[in-house]
């Protein structure tokens, strides 16, 4: 029996005698009361109080905690993948920070076009920037995963522009996090599983328990810890087209086994360990409460960069004779409060003022390193024996650590909102709803330097001194490998805040006929001001049909982090060479014509219907379309024309070879800048089918359906520089990500069967493919794949339930790189170890997890 069949096979006795004709006890058990579909009330998407999602104008999901109780899947973000429709939570690795941080997007937009809110108030977004060639490259979003799951009661996510309603990043749409408020129970949960690769095995402990607060107020905690190990889905390196290998070593050689294949890199989920505490509570305050509600989460990851060759120039024989593959360790801590006072007023009215505080810190450094030209600095600059080539005579320096600090990335939020809502009467008795307020906000950006020796070239770190590199040719590399350090004049502690102010009205014109309004303007500190609105309507066609619909303005102001994020990187080209991030305000931009960031404008448009048929069955279906307008991006690669001394360049460097000129004094090979480069046009649908079945005896079905369909493309590459082509600003390798690197098309289709103390849930999610063209230039599709999740629960008791499952149990893998001959010329990909994909994995490479786990809850 092979290995997948062998993990399989544990699922099937549960599933044979849970899912069996033979008799069982019809128990009115807690799993089958929590699983009764209740319409919730929702709290976005509309202001008034009662609505629920199938009364509203805009598509909302509800996701309930029993819902992520019966799913393998242990990150928030992974949650949100397999049950919401159109949330896309791509993997990736290799990719710096973004290894810790997955990019978290809806309806195929960035993940900075989407706003998450916790108990209805503006979270925070990360420190981090991704600008490796992965998903959401040039943005900054939402960490989602630093609110544990299990301190969650729901999650509410409205698929529509909100700009006007909730503020600038609300362009594809809203997730609200709503956080436990039980009293008098405690929860623990412990839960440990593997993948059928035998590795990245997990444990996950978390305990969560409330209790009362002042009569009718409440106090809700939650602790949860997880250490997950390292995946590594690397292959051996068949080819040394990458110089993994000394160049004595020939393909041949690794091929026909005369010299043993080695796996050279580390390509799967960084090995990382978690901790996260959590509380929500409120207490009755004269005519109102007070109420207070945030968390802590700390995370460290160990994760690694390219493998150096042992005579890559990057390398250091004495050190490394056999070639290095670098450290790099992260650590991530992030933490929110909020608290506030929410009132009545006379005649029907509320009010509640806000205040959040938010701040994310991501910590790097790095091991098994080393600065290059440090270690072969001379000694004595001036010795003949020093210069190119360099005789094994120059006395250098020969020291370097291998380990440093390589800097820190900060971004802290602070939101004050004041909030009114009422209802007043017009015409012949109708209600009109009311909300407005104004809200400040104030965003902070800081980058601090790391150690001189992760960022320097030498110790002077002038450029006056000529180093080489082991080869005595070459230039030696500076900074720590892997991961270069942040250095001082890239260093930064800036600002800006801004103000907003918003009025919506929403009332039923007549007695099936829903019409609102709202309208928001915000004046920001360093770009200007923007005035957005919104129209949506809901027309009750029967008593079991719907119609609605939205249009809407919105816009987005450039994130603190791409006004100020700038580093040096190492990004993987066909040489793997020193590529410097640039933002817009730095002088080389400026010299390559590049204008300031302005906002981002978009239009969106939704139309929608819902049915229910009878009791049994719920349908919606929305089609969308969403306008951006210079959409912020990081732009291509931007390489100089040619030695500024070459034919190329000369007689008149400036006009032949404007992006050498500018790039010459950095010492660079490439540059990147945030620029509003294109306007985009996304349109879509979302279909979602619920099923609600009892039988008799008293077990029960649900099921859910879930179809989205998204296709963006880029409409125009704006001249947002007045020297580059439209293909030298935006190439098609990153057009090919936007438009293609997020699955098009998924199916989901959850089905959960409850039997007595037995529960069974099904989940199969269907991706659509997936194209990019990094690293090889040449277009590379990834075909669709199908995942099954199985989950089996047995309730011992009212407080002990144990499930045992899997995620992906038929074990799926993306689709290989292939070989250098269905690639482009010499980019033998899967020769070099690299089996899977990689720029953009919707569901990861890490193959079938079992799993267990045993929940224990007491009290109510």
């Amino acid at each position: 029996m092979t290995t997948k069949l062998k993990n399989i096979a544990v699922f099937l006795p549960a599933i044979l005698l849970g899912l069996s004709g033979a008799p069982l006890l019809a128990q009115e058990g807690e799993s089958i009361e929590e699983a009764e579909t209740i319409e919730e009330v929702v709290t976005i998407g509309t202001r008034v109080k009662g609505r629920t999602a199938t009364e509203t104008p805009s598509p909302v999901d509800i996701i309930s905690a029993e819902a992520f109780r019966m799913s393998g899947r242990t990150e928030t973000g992974q949650l949100l993948q397999t049950l919401a429709p159109s949330f896309n939570f791509s993997s990736t690795t290799i990719s710096d920070g973004t290894d810790l941080i997955r990019p978290a997007t809806l309806r195929g937009l960035g993940v900075d076009q989407v706003l998450v809110l916790v108990n209805g108030k503006r979270r925070h977004q990360t420190a981090h920037v991704n600008i490796q060639q992965t998903i959401a490259r040039g943005s900054a979003g939402t960490d989602i995963n630093a609110i544990p799951a299990s301190s969650i009661a729901r999650i509410e996510v409205l698929r529509d522009g909100a700009a006007a309603q909730y503020g600038s990043d609300a362009i594809a749409g809203i997730i609200n996090i709503i956080l436990k408020d039980d009293v008098d129970r405690t929860e623990f949960s412990a839960q440990y599983g593997e993948h059928f690769e035998g590795d990245g095995d997990g444990f996950i402990g978390s305990i969560n328990t409330g209790f009362p607060l002042g009569g009718e107020g409440f106090a809700n905690f939650t602790f949860e810890y997880r250490d997950r190990g390292e995946t590594n889905r690397a292959g051996p390196a068949t080819t040394n087209l990458f110089g993994w290998y000394p160049s004595s070593v020939t393909d041949a050689d690794l091929q026909n086994g005369t010299v043993t294949p080695e796996v050279k890199l580390r390509i799967g989920d960084a090995e990382s360990e978690n901790i996260y505490f959590f509380g929500n509570a409120a207490i009755p305050v004269g005519n109102g409460e007070l109420y207070a509600f945030g968390g802590y989460s700390n995370r460290e990851g160990d994760s690694s960069g390219f493998f150096r060759g042992p005579e890559d120039n990057r390398t250091i024989p004495t050190l490394y004779p056999n070639g290095f593959l670098p450290n790099i360790v992260t650590e991530l801590t992030d933490w929110s409060i909020a608290a506030g006072y929410r009132g009545e007023l006379a005649n029907d009215w509320d009010w509640d003022l806000s205040i959040v505080l938010g701040e994310s810190e991501f910590d790097f450094s790095e091991q098994n390193t080393a600065n290059v030209s440090w270690w072969f600095e001379p000694t004595d600059p001036t010795d003949p024996l020093c210069a190119a080539p360099r005789d094994p005579a120059c006395a250098i320096f020969a020291a370097s650590p291998t380990s440093g600090d390589t800097g820190d990335l900060l971004h802290d939020q602070t939101t004050i909102n004041l909030d009114f809502r009422g209802v007043t009467e017009y015409g012949n008795g109708k209600s009109l709803n009311i909300a407005t307020g104004v809200e400040y906000r104030e965003d902070g950006y800081e980058i601090k330097a790391g150690d001189p020796v992760s960022y320097t070239f030498g110790r002077t770190n002038d450029g006056s001194i000529p180093i080489f590199g082991q080869d005595g040719m070459g230039t030696a590399a500076p900074a720590t490998q892997g991961f270069p350090g942040f250095s001082p004049t890239e260093a930064t502690d800036s600002s800006r805040d801004n103000v907003g102010i918003y009025f919506d009205l929403e009332s039923y014109v007549s007695d099936r006929f829903l019409l609102g309004g709202a309208v928001r303007y915000e004046d920001y500190s360093d770009f200007g001001d923007a005035l957005t609105g919104k129209l949506s309507g809901l027309f009750e066609a029967t008593d079991n049909v719907s119609f609605r619909g939205t249009v809407s303005t919105g816009f987005r102001a450039p994130g603190v982090q791409q006004t100020f994020f700038s580093q040096k990187s190492t990004n993987l080209n066909a040489a793997g060479v020193l590529t410097d991030t640039l933002n817009g305000s730095q002088a080389v931009a400026n010299a390559l014509g590049f204008a300031p960031l302005m906002e981002e404008e978009s239009t969106s448009y939704s139309v929608g219907i819902v049915a229910q048929p009878n009791d049994a069955w719920t349908l919606t279906l929305d089609v969308y379309r969403i306008d951006v307008d210079d959409r912020i991006v990081f732009s291509s690669s931007l390489e100089p024309e040619g030695d500024l001394m070459s034919p190329t360049c000369q007689p008149d460097p400036v006009t032949q070879c404007p992006i050498a000129v500018a790039l010459a004094p950095l010492n660079v090979a490439q540059a990147n800048i945030f620029t509003n480069a294109v306007d985009t046009e996304t349109t879509g649908m979302d279909f979602v089918a619920e099923y609600t079945h009892d039988f008799p005896g008293g077990s029960r079905f649900d099921f859910q359906g879930i179809l989205h369909i998204n296709d963006t493309n880029v409409e125009a590459i704006n001249p947002s520089s007045t020297i580059l082509t439209p293909s030298q600003l935006f190439d098609d390798v990153q057009v090919t990500l936007i438009e293609e690197g997020q699955p098009g098309e998924r199916i989901g289709l959850i089905g959960t069967y409850y039997r007595g103390p037995w529960t069974a849930n099904v989940t199969v999610n269907w991706y659509g493919e997936v194209t990019g063209k990094g690293f090889t230039g040449t277009e590379k599709t990834w075909g669709a794949k199908t995942l099954v999740d199985l989950a089996v629960a047995y309730d011992f008791t009212d407080a002990v339930r144990l499930t045992i499952g899997g995620t992906n149990i038929f074990d799926e893998f993306p689709d290989k790189w292939g070989s250098a001959a269905d690639l482009a010329p010499g980019a033998g990909f899967s020769e070099g170890g690299f089996i899977y994909c990689w720029e953009t994995c919707p569901f990861g490479i890490n193959g079938g997890y079992y799993y267990s786990r045993l929940d224990f809850r007491f009290g109510h």
